[in-house]
């Protein structure tokens, strides 16, 4: 009992920074670096730290992986005219799935890591900057020399729709197995894994594994119906699988005309191993499966739209709010869940910003007033 002190001492050091080095900890308590080591093996048998990250027990974070874009928004100030120059307005943010997914995470109080590609260039320094000030973690980002960061350009209509969308994100394919396997003990150390499909195939693949191996829930959230490509055949060992229609068509490969092929077309995925599928159809709610094969479909609320840039990520960012709250794993959890998302979503196209910027822990403690719909069987 002699050394609790000192063992207390030093939770309370890491508590304060969970990134300080084993040096700075000797210095801090006065003792060798090997005492120190000596303590933090001592507290991982413990259980009262959990692997080589420091990460306490009732700290573990979300850790979302894909991209962190430059995003740029052009909106045009009439009905768009094609194949000709149309008045517009512009502006830059902070982008990429995966980012906002975190940075929505990280306004909702949750403790939040960024896995992502970066390049060495003035927007790479700008993302960095600003995911730091809004608390999110990224020591374990992959920064480029050779490549500029990733860029988002969106072209929206005078209502706020969106009519097209650019990406430069070849550098997120230097997001390999090897990556992967470089940050596994950080990975492991999540509370829920996210992960957008900007990923490579084998990427996903060896995340998919990883979630198996080490009983970690995944999540994985699509981007694009070009990107459900990278999606592997099989999906074992995936906790839960977010997508829109149009993707979940790109998935099965066929045109989903009514909501009987999309039941049906939800339902042949999770055959493929996701333990559950929600597809998300705008202002058409949401459909999400559940735990006794039926589909459940949650009306979205009434939402002023100012801009739909960012509402399906935050959608997927309280969905994975409620689930690293131990909130979702029955079928009744994912249905709270999923009216959470719609909330937030809803909240989130009432403003210009990707991200909204005045939510906070208390955003979500209501779940918001939404019809539920079961529908049978078939």
């Amino acid at each position: 009992m002699t050394d609790y002190p000192k063992k207390q001492q030093l939770l309370e050091l890491i508590r304060a920074n969970p990134f300080i080095s084993q040096q700075e900890l000797a210095a801090g308590l006065g003792l060798s670096r090997s005492a120190v080591a000596g303590y933090i093996a001592g507290l991982i048998r413990e259980r009262k730290l959990l692997g080589r990250a420091y990460v306490l027990p009732d700290k573990r974070p979300v850790i979302c992986i894909g991209a962190a874009n430059l995003d740029r928004k052009l909106r045009s100030l009439a009905p768009l005219a094609l194949h000709t120059s149309n008045p517009a307005s512009q502006g830059e943010s902070f982008g990429g799935v995966a980012r906002n997914i975190a940075e929505n995470l990280a306004r909702l109080g949750t403790p939040v890591a960024l896995l992502t590609a970066i390049g060495n260039d003035s927007s790479g320094a700008a993302l960095l900057a600003h995911a730091d000030a809004a608390g999110i973690d990224t020591h374990g980002a992959l920064r480029l020399d050779d490549a500029a960061s990733g860029t988002y350009t969106a072209v929206l209509d005078a209502d706020g729709d969106m009519v097209v969308a650019l990406a430069d994100m070849a550098l997120y394919d230097r997001l390999t197995p090897a990556f992967v396997a470089a940050r596994e003990a950080q990975l492991a150390s999540a509370a829920l894994l996210v992960a957008d499909l900007n990923l490579p195939l084998d990427t996903v693949e060896a995340l998919i594994a990883l979630a198996r191996r080490a009983a970690l829930a995944l999540v994985l959230v699509a981007v694009s119906e070009p990107k459900m490509a990278r999606l592997p055949p099989v999906l074992s060992g995936v906790r839960l699988l977010i997508m829109n229609a149009g993707e979940l068509a790109a998935r099965v490969g066929r045109l989903l005309a009514d909501d009987a092929a999309l039941q049906a077309a939800m339902r042949e995925v999770q055959a493929q191993g996701a333990r559950d599928v929600v597809v998300t159809r705008g202002a058409g709610g949401v459909l999400l499966s559940m735990a006794d094969g039926t589909i459940a479909q949650l009306d979205a609320p009434a939402a002023e739209v100012v801009d739909v840039t960012g509402a399906g990520d935050a959608f997927a960012a309280a969905l994975c709010w409620s689930l690293a709250q131990g909130d979702g794993n029955g079928s009744d959890d994912l249905l709270l869940a999923c009216r959470r998302g719609l909330q937030l979503s809803a909240l989130t196209v009432g403003t210009p910003a990707t991200v909204h910027p005045h939510i906070g822990p208390d955003s979500l403690t209501a779940a918001g007033a939404t019809t539920t719909i079961f529908l049978e069987q078939t």
